[in-house]
């Protein structure tokens, strides 16, 4: 744990495992095979403790145990993006499992039958979509929140529950860019329901900017937003924080969470896919959150 900064312990607890390895999905799309050989490095390198599982998806589960069996120390967990086929997932963890992979969790997109999927007590993502009604989007966390009651204890080492909502943060052909308010609202509505979550593209860099033209939210101000949640701000004040752009103080204001702020933020924040770790982890070490 020597990577992260060691004057504040809370730091560490904040980044550890937060950052999940998306590299095989866009816009990188690296090849799987070059994805699990960096995961591996990534793995042995300073900044491991940052760094979640591999993300794999469903359909190359055959490829991922061929080549994760002579990988051994890198979990994965499996995707099927919302609409695709779910009923290979349970035969795509037991092909892992016997190629001696360790499977942590499984992300698919919400609906209503998701749990007759048998994943074997990992941890579920289950990706939300867009509601007109808020009362809609309300009644699928709530869904969510009484299928993490029922899993009982999560059975995997980090924060949050054993099944939480997911959200894109950042635009694909088919979605797009969920701007300050919408995000606020969806951070209010998970918090309001008592649902872990986890977030998945987008988020590359560490403050709201536009990036190569395209609006990106920024890590520290998710992080920070998910801390007034929790404190009871409304989404207005959210959507505010989602939008600053001064580094220096979205900086301060991590830096100075205390270990319960930060057990709070992780026990909502669970992680979040990013498809170059190293992007984050070296603005993190050039605003001094993280050691070098």
């Amino acid at each position: 744990m020597q990577a992260l900064s060691s004057d504040r312990p809370a730091r560490a607890a904040l980044f550890a495992s937060l950052i999940d390895d998306a590299a095989v999905f866009p816009p990188r799309a690296a090849g799987l095979a070059d994805a699990v050989r960096e995961h591996a490095e990534h793995r042995r390198g300073p900044h491991a403790p940052l760094i979640g599982p591999l993300l794999v998806p469903v359909a190359a589960a055959t490829e991922a145990a061929f080549l994760l069996a002579r990988t051994p120390g890198s979990p994965v967990s499996l995707i099927a993006r919302p609409g695709a086929p779910v009923d290979g997932i349970p035969e795509a963890v037991a092909r892992l499992t016997q190629a001696g992979v360790d499977v942590v969790g499984v992300e698919l997109g919400w609906f209503e039958k998701w749990r007759d999927i048998d994943i074997q007590g990992r941890r579920l993502a289950l990706e939300v979509g867009r509601f007109d009604d808020p009362s809609a989007r309300a009644e699928v966390l709530a869904d969510i929140r009484r299928g993490a009651q029922a899993a009982g204890p999560a059975t995997v080492a980090e924060s949050g529950g054993p099944v939480v909502a997911k959200f894109r943060t950042g635009a694909t052909p088919t979605w797009a860019w969920p701007d300050e308010a919408e995000l606020a609202g969806f951070l209010r509505a998970a918090v309001d329901a008592g649902v872990s979550l986890k977030l998945t593209g987008g988020l590359h860099h560490l403050v709201r900017a536009e990036h190569d033209g395209e609006p990106q939210h920024g890590l520290l101000n998710v992080l920070v937003a998910v801390h007034r949640a929790i404190a009871g701000d409304p989404a207005s004040a959210l959507a505010a924080v989602l939008a600053e752009r001064d580094r220096s103080a979205l900086v301060r204001t991590v830096a100075a969470l205390d270990p319960d702020q930060v057990r709070a933020v992780r026990d909502v924040f669970v992680s979040y896919g990013c498809c170059d770790v190293r992007d984050p982890i070296g603005e993190l070490v050039d605003v001094g959150l993280v050691a070098g």
